[in-house]
């Protein structure tokens, strides 16, 4: 591909903002504890009050697969992503009474649209969250959660996620699938909303 097409597509896909102080920290489901880690690390460091986990088993194979890395610290006998977010981020110091969550979402726009339906419940309106996801997810976690959330002004951190940066993407075959992939599902997931906005 040309310098020209990766730099635009490096910059759709990798959003990112620096973390502000806000009113909330939202969370998609994942097993990467570095996730839960930054998260706690964002809440220890005064940025937000609350922490919100999302999400339930995988839609691929019906059950949560277990922590993708450091198993030695994280090896509870978790039942879905929420369970698990939530102890990493009590191992890291996020008091339990600043955790919510929610376990039955299976995808990104679950993730955000259960989220948005569990805070709603809790009465709780966030006017600002920070959102934390994997790098390459980024782009999509905002569509997703700006969609749930129209009128939050949302800040993205993100962490590395199977070794895949903005910096290093294109250099693999593994890495073009991924973000790729997440391009074509930037467009798929979101046409039926543009749609029918148009037709309102």
């Amino acid at each position: 591909m040309k310098h020209e097409i990766i730099k635009s597509i490096t910059n759709f896909i990798f959003a990112e903002d620096n973390p502000q102080k806000s009113d909330i920290i939202l969370m998609p489901g994942g097993s990467h504890p570095e996730l839960g880690e930054k998260a706690a690390e964002l809440w220890r460091d005064g940025f937000a009050p609350l922490v919100f986990v999302s999400g339930g088993v995988s839609v691929k194979t019906g059950e949560f697969s277990g922590s993708k890395s450091k198993t030695d610290i994280y090896n509870g006998a978790y039942s879905t992503d929420c369970e698990f977010l939530t102890d990493v981020l009590i191992k890291n110091g996020v008091v339990p009474s600043a955790i919510f969550g929610e376990d039955k979402s299976g995808y990104t726009k679950q993730n955000a649209l259960y989220t948005r339906a569990a805070l709603d419940e809790l009465g709780i309106y966030p006017k600002t969250a920070i959102v934390v996801c994997k790098a390459f997810h980024a782009r999509r976690c905002q569509m997703c959660y700006q969609l749930a959330f129209p009128d939050t002004r949302l800040y993205i951190v993100t962490v590395a996620g199977f070794g895949i940066t903005r910096d290093n993407w294109y250099k693999s075959e593994y890495g073009i699938t991924r973000v790729m992939g997440e391009l074509s599902r930037c467009g798929q997931q979101f046409t039926e909303e543009w749609i029918e906005k148009l037709q309102k």
